[in-house]
């Protein structure tokens, strides 16, 4: 029983004098039957260097839980300490996932093991979605191990890389004290029509909360889209903000944070779809046994 069916809310109107309409709930009540009973369930695998912090994710686990809640899909979480990675390897560590998810984070501490994360992903055509860094190790990934870029990094990790496929914003070069300088807030992106990304907003336009001090280096572009990683979000001002990889069943790494936005009864479009191609993925496991 909730408060409403005891009548709590006509008490405090009562005893406040309020004037209120008719109590309309019943998309709370729908939402609640879904958490509840979901039909389906997905495991994915959260690989942070946080993980220990209980709380540390705590924005991207309840967008997972709305996009659960809006497919009817219990999401269980199975957290990854990505340096754990860097000493078991993922084999061990992620066998059996119906997703990855690589968060934002900064320093060097778990990043090589982030970077295995995505490449386990990408080679066992996992769902694959990666957030601020989580995008930035995807591109040094594929740097390293499509194009064979040996060594490609960001400038954040190793000043002296041989290829800076990461490196920082033009804005933030002049900064000697980090503090409130990165970029932040709100800024505009355009999505390339034919994305996942597009298909998953339903629209071209869109505007997602910022904090980073790093980008893809536009030097690299041309040759990461030649061998099949797509910049398919554009910053007026030109900087990549979401990158796919088409022929994947689902890889789409941003530089926003898109937690930031979702909400129970509006979960965010690409947690969305994120959690729907797992769900797929777990359908097409369970039908070949594996």
């Amino acid at each position: 029983m909730g408060l409403a069916d005891h009548k709590l809310d006509q008490l405090i109107i009562e005893k406040q004098r309020l004037d209120a309409g008719r109590l309309e709930i019943d998309d709370w009540r729908e939402l609640m039957q879904r958490i509840r009973h979901p039909e389906h369930e997905v495991t994915i695998a959260v690989v942070g260097k946080y993980i220990e912090h209980r709380d540390a994710y705590k924005s991207i686990y309840e967008a997972l839980d709305h996009a659960g809640i809006a497919h009817s899909t219990r999401v269980l979480v199975k957290r990854i300490e990505s340096e754990h990675l860097e000493s078991e390897g993922p084999e061990m560590l992620l066998r059996g996932v119906d997703g990855i998810l690589v968060p934002g984070g900064f320093g060097t501490r778990g990043t090589e093991g982030k970077i295995e994360a995505v490449r386990f992903a990408r080679e066992m055509e996992i769902p694959y979605f990666g957030i601020c860094l989580g995008m930035q190790c995807a591109v040094i990934e594929f740097a390293r191990h499509v194009l064979g870029h040996a060594g490609a990094n960001s400038t954040e990790f190793a000043a002296d890389t041989p290829h800076p496929v990461i490196c920082i914003l033009e804005e933030q070069k002049a900064v000697t004290h980090k503090g409130g300088t990165m970029r932040l807030g709100g800024q505009p992106c355009t999505l390339r029509e034919d994305s996942r990304s597009a298909w998953a907003y339903d629209t071209i336009h869109i505007n997602e909360r910022h904090r980073h001090r790093y980008e893809l280096n536009p030097e690299y572009l041309a040759a990461l889209e030649a061998a099949g990683l797509a910049a398919v979000g554009r910053h007026p001002a030109g900087m990549v903000e979401v990158i796919e990889i088409p022929e994947h069943p689902w890889f789409v790494a941003v530089q926003f944070h898109p937690e930031f936005k979702s909400k129970p009864l509006s979960p965010h479009p690409l947690f969305g779809g994120f959690v729907e191609a797992a769900l797929e993925r777990h359908r097409e496991r369970m039908h070949v046994g594996v």
